[in-house]
């Protein structure tokens, strides 16, 4: 007898449940409660077996007729349907434990929560804003390379190159730790490895308005942090040099009669020297009884000028400055401890001091034959006044009495 929708809705319950009669294995049991249940009989390994197929109306008899003939396909396959349902449902709910996000949390404790803390901020920094929200929910089994090329561009569309980088990078570390814990098979950024990023050039913000500078110096003098990152603030204005040589700067290479600071530049390996006006002597002199109490223990050991507060046989952290210009209130896009190089050869070229002595004194080599012989004491002369003149108008931009232009002699 062939089921019908009109059978069906006039099947009404008795004191037992009953079941209407078969099509092709498919019936639907009526219970004293009223309820209606789809089933599909079946025959494995010689005994009789029934696959639930659903509720009536909720499954409607087209739909139990498609689902008795899928799973009459998997035993003409030799395929249980019930083992097939129980398999299919443990691999869901694997799925769901296994996802991305899951598994990312399980390598961060275990890999990444041992590193150090700035590591660990950006690692979690990369996870929770460009990676987690894409791709977090999703069954690492499933993740295609196409899939985290959406998320990666997603990210380069915005200029972060190199954060677009060890985005992947991170994943990659994520698809490897699931391997080895048998919870993925594959790693798909292995296919993203060929792709190329050219990372665009990118100028340090820098104030070079006369008005913004005045700012800045006031809110160097006015500045409440330690004595040593007081001084690094302001002999990063008067002396404009890189900033990781002005924090490895070391007593033994300030010569006070001489009003010279000599060092070798790490990026050339080139010697240099730094006219010091007044006012960067007076800093000096002033900060010099802190940290240049020498190491009687060890008396080969550096003397560094800005000691980090950890160990003194260690310069200050290169975040110093950094953190105290944010502190002032100055974002990453204003200004920057490499800005105070920009910033001074922006104004002193506005000024018309020669562009060669300013680029001796910025520590820039001179090409040709003449090399660093010629670089060491060229302009000299020009750049001690230059030094002395920019000092002094550093002074005259902070107080505010004249700003007025800064001229060369």
């Amino acid at each position: 007898m062939k089921l019908t929708d009109t059978l069906i809705r006039n099947a009404k319950p008795k004191g037992k449940p009953y079941k209407l009669p078969r099509e092709l294995g498919l019936f639907l049991l009526v219970n004293p409660n009223g309820a209606k249940w789809w089933r599909f009989a079946y025959t494995s390994g010689g005994k009789e077996q029934l696959l639930s197929l659903g509720v009536y109306p909720d499954v409607s008899l087209s739909l139990a007729r498609q689902r008795r003939d899928e799973a009459r396909k998997l035993l003409a396959e030799g395929v249980n349907p019930s083992e097939h349902r129980r398999e299919v449902r443990e691999a869901a709910k694997i799925a769901a434990q296994h996802t991305f996000g899951a598994i990312a949390e399980m390598w961060f404790a275990a890999e990444i929560d041992n590193k150090s803390e700035t590591y660990r901020a950006s690692v979690r920094r990369t996870l929770d804003r460009d990676i987690l929200p894409y791709v977090g929910k999703r069954a690492i089994r499933e993740i295609s390379a196409r899939e985290l090329l959406v998320v990666l561009n997603r990210i380069k569309e915005r200029g972060a190159e190199e954060t677009s980088r060890r985005a992947r990078v991170n994943i990659g570390q994520v698809f490897r730790y699931a391997i080895r814990e048998a919870m993925a098979e594959n790693d798909p950024t292995l296919a993203l490895r060929g792709e190329r990023r050219r990372t665009p050039k990118r100028n340090f913000a820098a104030f070079t308005d006369p008005a913004d500078v005045s700012r800045l110096m006031q809110a160097i003098y006015g500045y409440r942090g330690t004595p040593e990152i007081r001084a690094a603030l302001k002999l990063s204005a008067m002396l404009f040099q890189r900033p990781g040589e002005i924090r490895r700067m070391q007593w033994s290479e300030i010569d006070f009669d001489a009003a010279q600071w000599r060092y070798v530049v790490s990026k050339t390996n080139t010697p240099h020297i730094v006219p010091l006006s007044a006012q960067a002597l007076e800093v000096l002199r002033d900060l010099q009884p802190l940290t240049d109490r020498g190491l009687s223990l060890q008396p080969n050991a550096p003397r560094y000028v800005f000691p980090s507060p950890r160990s003194r046989l260690r310069p200050m952290s290169e975040n110093g400055v950094r953190q105290a210009l944010r502190n002032m209130g100055f974002t990453n896009d204003e200004m920057t401890a490499h800005g105070f190089r920009a910033m001074a050869r922006s104004l002193l070229a506005e000024q018309g001091w020669k562009p060669e002595a300013i680029e001796r004194q910025l520590a820039h080599k001179a090409s040709g034959p003449l090399g660093a012989a010629y670089d060491r004491a060229a302009y000299l002369n020009e750049r001690k006044a230059m030094m002395q003149a920019w000092a002094d108008y550093l002074d005259t931009l902070r107080t505010r009495v004249n700003v007025v232009p800064l001229r060369a002699a």
